[in-house]
């Protein structure tokens, strides 16, 4: 029996694995397959299966066998020997005379990992559920925080206590698992024959671009650029691993920065819903702890262990962070690495390691005033630093812009939707349902790796070439704007191969390189380069004028304060030389 060598089973099981919150008093010391996310991982650790005790008194050498598990073991504390003696023999060994001996004990490595539910499976106002894994031998040191993975196991609970009435730790003993596959951020999905089908007709349509852009938060009215570059954002780019050892990040960042009720917040809950990993945030409720790791205490061993954040807990998918300029600015720097190294380096209390976060980051902010001001350069309205503006592969301004026709337009949108109660009831044609759209997104993320051809990549030189130069002509002119450097140039690769992805294509061709430009552009450098859209009517040389005539205004009127106009332009007129600074200023009032 010695001869026998040490062997473990690994199982396996292609059944559909449980949530956590399914798990009750019926599974217990049953086989399970559950689903979820490693949150954090103790170091490991040793624990004996056969524990060999001495005794000091007389020699004799006994071997206990350690049940498995957190169950342990109880050392005799009468000899064997003075249970075999006679009575006549007085010299018996004495109460509690074993003692271990490693040298002649056999050992195995342990490991206990907490499993998380899956962010998009919790249910709304509840917290999400933990359960402690177990594992040994060469379960040991196999997964990491942040993994996504099916464990079979045992439901057990902690048998550590005699007293039968105390209520019992539950934890699960892993028996096997099986983690999707995390290579360049994917995650696997299963699909039927028929789905792929249906997937491969989809690609064939030379609309599905439109297609996908209309079922992208439909229930919106306009906004078609911004949710062009989200149907970018689900689908992503391709991530690119140099000989160096170097990664090239293929998710893709957005922005959307505006004024107040322009659905910035409804189009983070849409992408919450059809992206197939996805983890929503507020960025006043957030801190960097939360959205990158955090060092924790185990109260039982006293030891130190690492915890995932919400950039960890979404690796592979997407993070939607609103209100993002309500972050303090030390949060924000916490995400630097993670936007575009896509990885957290954590040295807190003597631990130093890194973690994956290859995620998408979808912003919502709000100016620097409340709202946006034509009069004023975007610089002046935004509290980003430019090391995270430039982490941004988009940068949407949104504006409420008042306009009668379009004003119509959108209250009619909104009455027609509050008068059917069913956003199904206003479905466009040829829109795509959200069960499918989120099928199709994980296919595409999944199946689909475009390559740049010959000529797309010829014309993504020659526009960023052009880009460098309108840069260098706006900085003579003095006007203010963001460089485009190489950053900027692989932002524009990335959307044209989410653009290559939507169509199936392996090969991302010139009209893809196109769209993607036309994006960057209406984004981004427009954003950046030319600020903001001021009124036809007032010459920009006057800007300055009347931003200085407005300042005057307010100090010589107090909050409610009246005054004549005449004399209001009597008094300006003697402070402000410019006969057309004032015609503008009473075309103004």
């Amino acid at each position: 029996m010695d001869d026998v060598p040490s062997f473990q089973f690994l199982l396996r099981s292609d059944s559909s694995p449980k949530n956590l919150r399914q798990l009750t008093s019926a599974s217990v010391q049953k086989l399970i397959v559950v689903q979820g996310i490693i949150v954090s991982a103790t170091k490991p650790s040793i624990k004996a299966s056969k524990l060999a005790v001495q005794c000091r008194n007389c020699g004799n050498v006994k071997n206990l066998y350690v049940k498995s598990g957190y169950g342990g073991v109880s050392i005799p504390r009468i000899c064997d020997n003075s249970k075999n003696q006679g009575p006549e023999n007085k010299e018996k060994c004495p109460l509690d005379s074993y003692v271990p001996v490693p040298e002649y004990s056999e050992f195995m490595d342990i490991q206990n990992l907490k499993l998380q539910e899956l962010p998009e499976q919790v249910p709304t106002g509840e917290i999400p559920r933990t359960f402690q894994l177990y594992c040994e031998r060469y379960c040991v040191n196999k997964i990491t925080p942040g993994t996504r993975l099916n464990v079979v196991g045992v439901y057990t609970v902690d048998d550590r206590s005699n007293n039968i009435s105390v209520e019992r730790i539950s934890y699960i003993k892993v028996i096997g698992f099986q983690f999707e596959d995390s290579k360049n951020g994917k995650h696997t999905f299963n699909f039927t024959q028929e789905e792929e089908q249906r997937f491969f007709n989809f690609s064939k349509d030379p609309k599905i671009y439109e297609k996908v852009t209309k079922s992208v938060a439909s229930a919106i009215h306009g906004l078609e650029d911004e949710k062009k570059a989200i149907a970018c954002l689900l689908f992503g780019g391709c991530r690119k691993k140099l000989n160096e050892g170097v990664n090239l990040r293929g998710d893709i960042n957005i922005l959307l920065l505006g004024d107040p009720s322009t659905a910035k917040s409804q189009i983070l809950k849409f992408v919450e819903r059809v992206a197939p990993i996805c983890v929503y945030t507020s960025g006043k409720g957030s801190s960097a702890a939360g959205l990158t790791a955090s060092i924790i205490k185990d109260p039982s061993s006293g030891e130190f262990q690492l915890e995932g954040g919400a950039m960890v807990l979404a690796d592979g998918g997407v993070v939607c962070i609103d209100e993002f300029d309500k972050m303090r600015a030390q949060d924000r720097v916490a995400i630097h690495e993670a936007m575009e190294q896509q990885t957290i380096s954590v040295a807190k209390a003597g631990i130093t390691t890194t973690l994956n976060s290859r995620t998408s980051v979808l912003a919502a902010a709000n100016p620097i005033y409340g709202r946006l001001d034509d009069l004023k350069s975007i610089q002046d309205q935004i509290d980003f630093q430019t090391t995270i503006l430039s982490r941004f592969d988009c940068i949407f301004l949104i504006r409420d812009t008042r306009d009668f026709r379009m004003d119509e337009e959108k209250a009619k949108y909104i009455v027609d939707l509050n008068i059917s109660g069913k956003f199904s009831d206003r479905k466009e044609e040829g829109e795509i349902p959200i069960s499918d759209l989120k099928k199709y997104i994980a296919y595409a993320r999944t199946k689909c790796t475009p390559k740049l051809s010959i000529e797309a990549a010829d014309l993504l030189k020659n526009h960023y070439v052009k880009d460098r130069q309108q840069m260098a002509e706006n900085k003579k002119n003095k006007k203010r704007g963001i460089p485009v450097t190489v950053r900027q140039l692989e932002a524009i690769i990335r959307l044209s191969e989410a653009i290559a992805k939507i169509s199936l294509s392996q090969l991302v061709q010139v009209h893809h390189v196109e769209e993607a430009h036309r994006l960057f552009q209406k984004s981004t450098l427009n954003a950046a380069s030319n600020g903001f859209n001021i009124a036809t009517d007032i010459p920009p040389e006057l800007v300055p004028i009347i931003l200085r005539i407005e300042e005057a205004i307010k100090r010589r009127l107090a909050i409610g304060a009246k005054i004549s106009y005449s004399k209001l332009c009597e008094e300006l007129a003697i402070r402000y030389t410019s006969n057309k600074a004032i015609e503008h200023v009473r075309i103004e009032i």
